[in-house]
């Protein structure tokens, strides 16, 4: 198999979660590669989260919008980019719900403005093929809607049904890159993962939310009763897993990532409860804590991942058992409720 090389890679949402997190492992494992990091900086992201790179001098920061396209031009032809991964995206379901416009500009227009910059470009510098350029989107499992008690998991074939603006949005935007693919043979890749989890994500996320609610001795608020199920990935595992389909995946072709780890909302609340009893039994149970909430409109009931394409094909697994990967969570949002960040980092 001819492996693509990644040279001069932008990386769009690099400095959210996810991105940053990317950005980190790929300096780590490729001594040659130059990433230029375009990121808006919305309440999601933060310059905090590239301050331990192993190898800053290949890394550019830029603040700005993708959906500005004389600057995404002007950034693929400064930088002679041959790679563009994309991560920025709006992502909170609830968040979508009360400010859908958001979304739709993000995540469908952004995304239609990289495609349109980079095929241009390409083209104009006859790089316009699967050897010398390359275009990965990440998407979401919540594309396909949701899975019932005994439904298998989601396939890269399973029928595309969003029940949110949010993954309404996504899907739109996994069309277009397809559509690219086809139309145009832009040389794109896609993924869609299951929920991601580890340091520095977002309060605002489910995992985060909990464990800062026992630390803070706060209500643990659960939707309905607490029976919706998500498939659980370590964030570390998903950047190996993106940067294996980066290299090694088939242009036009999609690869779902997921661990077969799959947790009711109430199940993981107990689970974290009991690791922070543990951790701090002066205040357990911390299950005490655990309150339930009025339910979000048209929320997805399970969500399960059939990542068997990426296992057989590119021959990926997780590295992380769940408990190892929990512990390092909780150990890092310890660290930054101890030394909070400054508010001047968010800017």
């Amino acid at each position: 198999m001819n492996l693509f090389k990644p040279k001069n890679m932008l990386v769009t949402g690099g400095a959210g979660f996810i991105g940053s997190h990317f950005i980190e492992y790929l300096l780590g494992s490729d001594p040659e590669v130059f990433i230029v990091n375009l990121d808006k900086l919305t309440y999601a992201g933060s310059v905090a989260n590239l301050s331990h790179l192993p190898d800053p001098s290949r890394h550019h920061f830029i603040q700005g919008d993708i959906i500005n396209a004389e600057l995404v031009s002007d950034i693929l032809n400064k930088y002679q980019i041959d790679t563009l991964v994309h991560f920025a995206a709006e992502s909170h379901v609830d968040r979508s719900i009360q400010n859908p416009d958001a979304f739709i500009q993000t995540n469908v227009n952004g995304t239609f403005t990289l495609l349109e910059a980079t095929r241009r470009y390409w083209l104009a510098e006859k790089l316009l093929s699967p050897k010398r350029c390359r275009f990965h989107h990440i998407s979401t499992d919540e594309v396909f809607g949701s899975l019932g008690p005994a439904d298998p998991g989601f396939s890269e074939s399973s029928p595309y049904q969003p029940n949110s603006p949010y993954s309404a949005s996504k899907a739109a935007s996994d069309h277009l890159v397809r559509a690219y693919f086809h139309t145009y043979g832009l040389p794109v890749t896609l993924s869609n993962c299951s929920n991601n989890f580890g340091p520095n994500q977002h309060d605002e996320k489910l995992i985060p939310t909990i464990i800062r609610a026992c630390l803070n001795q706060k209500p643990i608020p659960i939707y309905g009763n607490g029976s919706n199920v998500r498939d659980w990935l370590y964030v570390e595992d998903h950047c190996r897993a993106v940067d294996l389909v980066l290299r090694k995946g088939k242009p036009g072709r999609a690869y779902n990532i997921g661990t077969h780890n799959e947790w009711s909302n109430l199940a993981l609340a107990n689970y974290l409860a009991d690791c922070m009893d543990i951790l701090c039994p002066e205040y357990e149970p911390h299950s005490r804590l655990i309150e339930y909430v009025r339910d979000r409109p048209g929320h997805d009931w399970r969500y399960a991942i059939d990542s068997r394409r990426i296992h057989s094909e590119l021959g990926w697994a997780p590295v992380y058992q769940f408990e190892e990967a929990i512990q390092k969570t909780i150990e890092a949002i310890r660290r930054r409720c101890a030394n909070p960040l400054p508010q001047t980092q968010n800017i």
